[in-house]
């Protein structure tokens, strides 16, 4: 009784304990959202996403897979407005969103995986699904989600950096699109064709999707003000952990891509062990430096596609709760 009655005083004297209390738990409540739900508000956070950075990835993918110029010549791009500027004045606007119709196709089921395959590894991790989880359960999590996408991203950026590419030469354009490039692939090995690159994407990947997820929820938390509710955040929050989880995330796994992108797009052949072949030729015919080429539209991109993509994925799991709350 005597209990019963110092827990009502407690309650009476402190109003404002119930309040933070129920804002707590509502916050814990939105870091555990179903699996279903973190797959559907994914896949609806990569088109946002790969939507708004499409024209920055072709870029990227166009300065990082040029050749150094021989002796006399002069450079293809000068950097990363030079190659905007001649793209454009080309192709066109339109030359911005080659090989589009692809990573959009698959964004939806790539982030619906990468989201679903985070939700399930914390989940798999923790005694109490509604408790926050750790950074080291965020981040394994994390990898666990690079290798579950890496299933969905091996063929599509494989079929998506053969177009990007193609523009750039001056002969007879192999590939008419995305569904073109694939068969011809098919055709060529077999399945084997697409999955080209499977062991350059899984290194960037999985510890790159590690740092992904444990860099959002950190910048996140650190961003939100104690006792403040997760599901009524302003929207330039995500945008902001977002966008500067992907800057963070790609800075460190840039060189991985840079090598991806090379034994993608290489002839049959040219390097029979893979990274390693493609690694050596870069430090040998250019220098480590060329490990960061095109880090500029890099980051500009990873800013935009990720705050997206986070600003997408939470205002989709927003919707969900209010629709249907849990």
């Amino acid at each position: 009784m005597e209990t019963s009655d110092q827990q009502l005083q407690e309650t009476v004297l402190s109003p404002s304990r119930v309040t933070i209390e129920s804002e707590s738990n509502e916050s814990e409540q939105g870091r555990s959202a179903s699996g279903l739900r973190s797959f559907l508000a994914g896949g609806i956070g990569g088109v946002v996403g790969v939507s708004i950075g499409h024209p920055l990835d072709t870029i990227k993918v166009r300065i990082q897979t040029t050749p150094l110029p021989k002796p006399g010549e002069e450079p293809l791009f000068r950097g990363t407005l030079d190659c905007l500027r001649k793209t454009v004045h080309n192709e066109g606007v339109s030359g911005l969103f080659k090989g589009l119709i692809t990573p959009v196709a698959f964004s939806t089921p790539i982030c619906a995986v990468q989201f679903w395959a985070v939700t399930m590894g914390r989940k798999w991790q923790m005694s109490d699904p509604h408790e926050i989880p750790t950074n080291f359960q965020n981040f394994t999590a994390g990898m666990f989600s690079g290798a579950c996408g890496a299933i969905l991203i091996v063929p599509c950026d494989r079929i998506k950096c053969l177009l990007q590419v193609q523009q750039n030469s001056r002969g007879e354009r192999p590939y008419k699109g995305p569904l073109n490039c694939a068969k011809q692939l098919y055709k060529e090995r077999g399945i084997a064709s697409l999955y080209k690159g499977t062991c350059a994407t899984l290194l960037r990947d999985i510890p790159g999707m590690g740092c992904y997820f444990f860099s959002y929820e950190w910048i996140l938390s650190k961003i939100t003000l104690e006792g403040e509710s997760r599901e009524n955040l302003n929207p330039l929050r995500y945008i902001l952990a977002g966008g500067t989880t992907g800057m963070i995330c790609w800075f460190s796994i840039l060189p991985a891509d840079v090598l991806k992108s090379r034994v993608q797009i290489a002839p049959e052949g040219k390097y029979p062990r893979g990274v390693r072949d493609a690694f050596i030729e870069l430090v040998r015919n250019e220098s480590f430096a060329s490990l960061y080429k095109g880090l500029t539209p890099v980051l500009m991109r990873a800013f935009a596609v990720n705050g997206g993509v986070f600003f997408g994925y939470e205002v989709a799991l927003k919707l969900f709760n209010w629709i249907a709350p849990e």
